[in-house]
């Protein structure tokens, strides 16, 4: 069956991850311009300051979209984007974020960006924080500060009005509920910081949020404003009551922040919780109010994984998709970077999502980072990736299945991300997800060309029949191993 007739296909991606030219026409540093290169066994290191005699920090250069924003975008409608989900980088606009006036170069630059897309018929679909705090506001405490609700909002309401009549869909902040579990890259908040301090953090941006959605849609009444969730979706351990209490905790730690920007008050169970460990926010009056009023319209998110939790799942959450619950799945396999790769996960996440909010939901993020070999086909450059081929066919199912079985209304699907980029986990150029491929290294080293892969014509004619080929891709799969089982006289009628 095929997908809405309105559905948006497209794919995400987040300015830190593939602008580079991050000091260039005045742009300010942020928060993600302090975090160096990881990889799989090692850790990003977060530096105070700039050091890049000891260190590489992989959002100085990226991919350089900065640069190349046309050939991509170019690339995107190629594949038949009607929508392309993208951030602002707040220190583009603000540099340091308390900035009198805004930066019209920054401004200049996303109004290429977006009228590129609008006049390829593409709908840009903007996240205004995507893992981007201006480091200028360190000195308030980020967003531990009240000031900084006031610089957010300034920030949003300039580019909301800047750009009125061409961009309609809008989400607050990426993955709020990252604020759990990595603190630095939600606002700025040392990962070391104590559950009052980042209960804090995100109460201010909880209030930032819903001051926004308000102001949004007193600017344009055809804006849409999303809430953006971190997917950590989990099954229990076992049938034990005790496992199962364990799962709906970590979920409750998890979920609490779509909860209020949905349903525009702070739930019961986090109201406990904050009772027993004697934390206090900073409300003040109105703040009730403000949050009633600046309810989203729908519920966007990521999606890459599943966990299992349990009894043994207790106590502060760290790593940005990574988590450590105690627990693994036997029934699923994993990614080269170690996470579950589990489409049947989706159809539920998307049944979970619509059934406790009761609003449409969306898919911005969904991908998957592997090696990708570059080689020479046919006197082209491309990667035959199969694996993302199927990793992204399998999940598509079952979203149509929620769609089509469930009822479920699904808006959207972003893939992450279209054109290789910097990884947030380790930040790496090596743990590729696009449907192209960049020529760069973990350094920033290589020429820059983009090549397209395998799946980029792949998702193109997933696009052009509005997800119809999907079931056919899957029957031919069939097919084909039926015939190389005959070929091997292993196939018994």
């Amino acid at each position: 069956m095929k997908f809405p007739k309105n559905f948006l296909w497209g794919g995400a991606t987040a300015a830190n991850q593939i602008e580079g030219a991050y000091l260039e026409d005045g742009k300010g540093l942020s928060t993600a311009d302090m975090i160096t290169l990881g990889s799989r066994k090692q850790k990003r290191v977060i530096s105070e300051t700039i050091d890049e005699d000891k260190y590489y920090y992989p959002t100085h250069n990226a991919i350089d979209f900065y640069h190349h924003y046309e050939e991509d975008i170019r690339l995107f409608a190629e594949m038949g984007f009607n929508v392309y989900r993208m951030s602002i980088a707040w220190s583009r606009i603000f540099p340091n974020g308390d900035d009198a006036e805004p930066n019209q170069k920054g401004l200049a630059f996303y109004d290429k960006v977006i009228d590129l897309c609008l006049s390829y018929g593409i709908k840009p679909l903007i996240t205004l924080s995507h893992f981007e705090t201006p480091m200028g506001l360190k000195k308030y405490g980020f967003w531990t500060s009240k000031k900084t609700i006031d610089f957010f909002v300034k920030y949003a309401t300039t580019v909301l009005e800047h750009f009125k009549g061409r961009v309609n869909y809008w989400l607050t902040f990426n993955e709020i509920n990252v604020m759990s579990t990595m603190p630095w890259n939600a606002g700025g908040i040392s990962l070391d910081a104590d559950q009052k301090t980042k209960d804090i953090a995100a109460y201010n941006q909880l209030i930032a949020s819903a001051k926004v959605v308000k102001i949004a849609h007193e600017i344009d009444a055809n804006n849409k404003i999303g809430a953006m969730y971190c997917g950590h979706f989990s099954y229990a351990n076992s049938a034990s009551p005790d496992d199962v209490q364990g799962n709906n905790n970590f979920q409750d730690k998890m979920i609490y922040y779509i909860d209020v920007q949905s349903r525009g008050y702070y739930p019961n169970y986090k109201l406990k919780e904050l009772e027993r460990l004697n934390i206090n926010l900073p409300k003040q009056t109105g703040d009730d109010e403000i949050l009633k009023a600046g309810t989203v319209d729908f519920i966007s998110f990521s999606y890459y994984m599943t966990h299992v939790c349990g009894s043994k799942t207790k106590g502060i959450f760290k790593g940005l998709n990574g988590l450590e619950t105690g627990y693994e799945n036997p029934y699923l396999e994993k990614s080269d970077w170690g996470w579950e790769i589990d489409p049947k996960g989706l159809r539920i996440a998307l049944n979970f999502l619509y059934d406790r909010y009761q609003k449409p939901v969306m898919v911005v993020e969904n991908g998957l980072g592997a090696e990708d070999n570059l080689i020479k086909k046919q006197g082209h450059y491309t990667v035959e990736d199969d694996y993302r081929i199927d990793y992204l066919r399998k999940h598509l199912l079952e979203i149509e299945k929620a769609i089509n079985i469930d009822g479920v209304p699904v808006m959207g699907y972003t893939a992450w991300g279209p054109i290789d980029l910097v990884a947030a986990s380790t930040g790496q150029m090596t743990k590729r997800y696009g449907f192209v491929y960049v020529d760069m290294d973990n350094f920033g080293r290589g020429t820059g060309n983009r090549y397209k892969k395998k799946s980029f014509n792949w998702y193109k004619n997933v696009i052009l029949s509005n997800g119809a080929n999907l079931e056919e891709d899957e029957v031919r799969n069939v097919l084909s191993l039926k015939r190389q089982n005959e070929l091997q006289g292993a196939y018994v009628k």
